[in-house]
């Protein structure tokens, strides 16, 4: 039970803290058109995102797949980048135009779930059951990515719901503000 716990806390952490701004800046980009009655839609996009982080999380710390880390450290703030500018191509937000994220979620969690294999590949024990951890990290992934949705969720509601700001506007603006900090990072990051 400790080491569930231990890899419950790493995943926790893993996105609850300022070096993991792409992992928090892709959760916006995803959370920036829905409002607080989708809360339940946006739960299921947060955690199409993290099986797809987790299948590839697990396959490449087993290295069964194997990415150049400069490359998948470069593809991260590029699923941000799209995903934002997907965002701004939306001019209502019906069901159906909604569920795309869906696809950006699950798809972009395969890549994102590359970033971490390295770390996890150091920190876990041979004598550990590799299973029971990677779910740790997992619910601990999902716990926090889920603090970070409400609380975007919950500023929408203020901006859009309270202080009757433009929903699309609202959308514009998040949307912009995570693009440009995830272009800087691409740049940043640019494999040579």
């Amino acid at each position: 039970m400790s080491d569930f716990v231990f890899y419950l806390r790493l995943g926790w952490e893993h996105i609850m803290n300022i070096g993991a701004l792409d992992h928090i800046f892709f959760i916006m980009a995803l959370a920036a058109i829905y409002m607080l009655k989708d809360w339940r839609r946006v739960l299921v996009l947060v955690t199409a995102f993290t099986i797809g982080h987790s299948l590839t999380l697990a396959l490449s710390t087993l290295r069964i797949i194997e990415v150049p880390s400069a490359w998948v450290e470069f593809l991260i703030p590029c699923t941000i980048i799209f995903t934002a500018l997907a965002n701004l191509f939306q001019r209502n937000f019906t069901t159906i135009t909604i569920r795309i994220n869906y696809f950006f979620a699950l798809f972009f969690g395969l890549i994102h779930g590359l970033g971490f294999a390295n770390a996890l590949r150091f920190i876990l024990a041979e004598d550990q059951n590799f299973g029971w951890s990677l779910f740790g990290f997992n619910v601990g992934l999902e716990a926090g990515q889920i603090v970070i949705v409400f609380f975007i969720l919950l500023l929408a509601q203020l901006f859009v719901g309270f202080l009757n700001i433009n929903r699309r506007g609202w959308v514009i603006f998040i949307s912009i503000a995570v693009w440009l900090a995830a272009l800087n990072m691409a740049v940043e990051r640019w494999p040579h």
